[in-house]
């Protein structure tokens, strides 16, 4: 039997809010995705790897084990590697990725997120990073030093990447 525990969060209107996560939660540290967040999470990887596969590679919820701290992105785009799948496989990256995309699940706070960015990805050397917000159809677009950007039309566009992604298409 799975246990749950309950905790406390505030939303953005400052109301106390009780979520009870389970124990799988817990150890990931973060909310269980749901339907429309796994949706997402393959329509930009894929769209990632279509365009972009000679440059980069997109990995779905590494373990990460940062500078400033451990977390797991939904998604993070690395230079291409090289793998071998004889050798012994990697369990935690240590080495930050170019840039971290997290997608906003129906139980997640916002400025957990938020926080996340500021705090331990940017002080580990992530270049960029990703807020997928699937209600209202938005990427918002984090780069160190700079302020927000919002994208929700047809081109959502990382400068520190060049990667373009057709929103009209990861949003259909």
């Amino acid at each position: 039997m799975v246990s749950l525990t309950s905790i406390t969060t505030k939303t953005h209107y400052a109301m106390e809010e009780t979520v009870e996560l389970t124990e799988v939660e817990i150890l990931r540290g973060k909310p269980m995705p749901s339907r429309n967040h796994s949706i997402l999470e393959v329509r930009i990887s894929h769209q990632i790897m279509e365009k972009y596969d000679a440059q980069f590679d997109a990995l779905t919820e590494l373990d990460l084990d940062l500078l400033a701290g451990p977390a797991i992105p939904d998604i993070c785009i690395y230079p291409k590697m090289h793998f071998s799948w004889e050798d012994d496989d990697v369990l935690k990256m240590t080495v930050p990725p170019i840039t971290a995309i997290e997608i906003l699940s129906p139980r997640q706070a916002y400025e957990v997120l938020a926080s996340k960015i500021r705090k331990i990805y940017f002080p580990s050397g992530v270049q960029s990073a990703w807020v997928v917000m699937p209600s209202v159809k938005t990427i918002q677009l984090f780069i160190p030093n700079s302020p927000v950007k919002y994208f929700n039309e047809v081109l959502f566009h990382d400068p520190t990447t060049g990667i373009q992604l057709d929103l009209t298409q990861i949003f259909r």
